[in-house]
């Protein structure tokens, strides 16, 4: 099983964020894998992965970072693949993490979700795929069926709730 999609990460502490992302792909059968590299501490074994990327198969990165957050953007320039940022909260409550992974120069774009959204990474990243893959489509429409049905199935609940004054 080769990986279409890779999940990187600054620290094996931001795996906490991460793994929402790896328990999706799992949920939809995507095979995937997970590194950690440092933009800062790693920086050579980061342009070597960067680099590598398209080579080896891989469609989609998604790349996690707090703090100075570099290591989307620094994997964005060097890769043409599609590279989706999640910024992590590690310090200001992730915002320095978000702007500096959001505010990427002409060139150089990095989807960014929101923080600490590596769920949403990994739907975005599947649409992506979905764009090519009818069985990765068909998981997807499902998925956000079953989005869907919660809602439909919540508000129902919901309507069951007794309140002095509701007239719903």
């Amino acid at each position: 099983m080769q990986p279409i999609v890779s999940i990187i990460m600054g620290s094996t502490s931001d795996l906490k964020v991460m793994e929402k992302a790896a328990q999706f792909f799992d949920e939809m059968e995507i095979p995937f894998e997970i590194n950690a590299l440092s933009a800062h501490r790693t920086p050579e074994e980061v342009e070597v992965f960067a680099k590598g990327a398209a080579g080896r198969g891989i469609k989609v990165i998604i790349a996690g970072a707090g703090m100075a957050a570099h290591l989307p953007g620094v994997i964005a320039a060097m890769t043409p693949l599609p590279v989706i940022g999640v910024p992590i909260n590690a310090t200001l409550d992730g915002m320095d993490a978000l702007l500096a992974i959001v505010q990427m120069p002409p060139g150089i774009p990095v989807a960014t979700v929101g923080i600490n959204g590596s769920l949403n990474a990994a739907i975005l990243a599947t649409q992506i795929l979905a764009s090519e893959n009818d069985e990765i489509m068909q998981k997807l429409v499902a998925y956000k069926e079953g989005l869907k049905q919660k809602i439909v199935k919540a508000n129902k609940d919901l309507s069951e709730v007794k309140y002095k004054f509701k007239t719903n």
